[in-house]
């Protein structure tokens, strides 16, 4: 749906403070993460690359050393790059 005006699509927006949970992954917590993951989500460690494959709701995607697990606010899980992640969260024990 086109927006009515250009000032309309202009608007400017805050995502809501949500709090999620995530696990970094470090190439050797693979059990971490798969508990993390545990029965709700799918996922499986791709040994030869370092990385763990995950089931999210755009297909499979593919975390590396150092990207984060997070687990979304419907229950879903999907991998993070760091850089973003820093961007875009912290930690909700500081925010207090």
């Amino acid at each position: 749906m086109a927006p009515a005006n250009d000032r309309e699509a202009h608007r400017q927006y805050r995502k809501k403070p949500v709090v999620i949970h995530a696990v970094r992954w470090n190439g050797a917590n693979v059990d971490e993460v798969l508990d993390f993951i545990g029965t709700t989500g799918s996922a499986y460690r791709k040994p030869e690359r370092n990385e763990i494959a995950i089931e999210t709701l755009e297909g499979t995607m593919t975390a590396s050393k150092g990207d984060w697990i997070i687990r979304g606010v419907k229950g879903e899980y999907y991998p993070c790059k760091p850089e973003i992640f820093d961007a875009t969260y912290e930690s909700a024990a500081e925010a207090k």
